[in-house]
Order: C-alpha cells, then structure tokens, then sequence
C-alpha cells in the first residue's frame, strides 16, 4: 500500500518532528515523487521497528542507526543468496 505523508504518520502513530528526524538519519527512505515522499507498508514495519527498539529496548540513536544497518545488510545477503540459488537452479536444469 502507498501512502501519503499524512497517512504515514497516523498509520506508524508518529509525530512529524520524530518523522522529520528519521528521513534526516536515513533511517526511513521513502519513494520521491515530483511532489511528496509516498511510504509503504515496509516503511511502517521499519518505523515499528524504531520505535521497538527504543521504547522497549532503550536503544540510542546511534545504536539504532547500526541496527538498521546490520538490518539493511541482511537483506542484501538474503537476496544475494536467492539470486545465487536461483542460478544455481538454472545451470542444474541445463
């Protein structure tokens, strides 16, 4: 689902200083239009995912930034390893 600005902040029940902080961390990226940033549901779950981590876990700023780091990396090494196993598959059937 695409969502607005607006809809975003009251779907993550975020406030728009705490968003504003985020997008300048990087920490959320939404897609950019012409006009307006447009987030989705995997936006949601990071924003979920901040909020977790420092309302349940008492995590800082920068620990959150690595998090999301380590985080981002995983799911680089997860898609490299279906691509692999993908061609993998490919050359077998051959």
């Amino acid at each position: 689902m695409i969502m607005t600005k607006q809809e975003f902040l009251i779907s993550a029940d975020l406030q728009e200083q705490t968003l504003e902080f985020w997008l300048e961390q990087r920490w959320l990226i939404p897609d950019e239009t012409a006009t307006e940033a447009r987030f989705t549901d995997c936006d949601i779950a990071r924003a979920s995912l901040i909020h977790d981590l420092q309302r349940d876990f008492g995590v800082n700023d920068a620990g959150v930034a690595l998090i999301l780091h380590l985080v981002d990396q995983l799911h680089g090494v997860r898609e490299a390893l279906s691509l692999l196993e993908e061609t993998t598959s490919l050359k077998s059937r051959g």
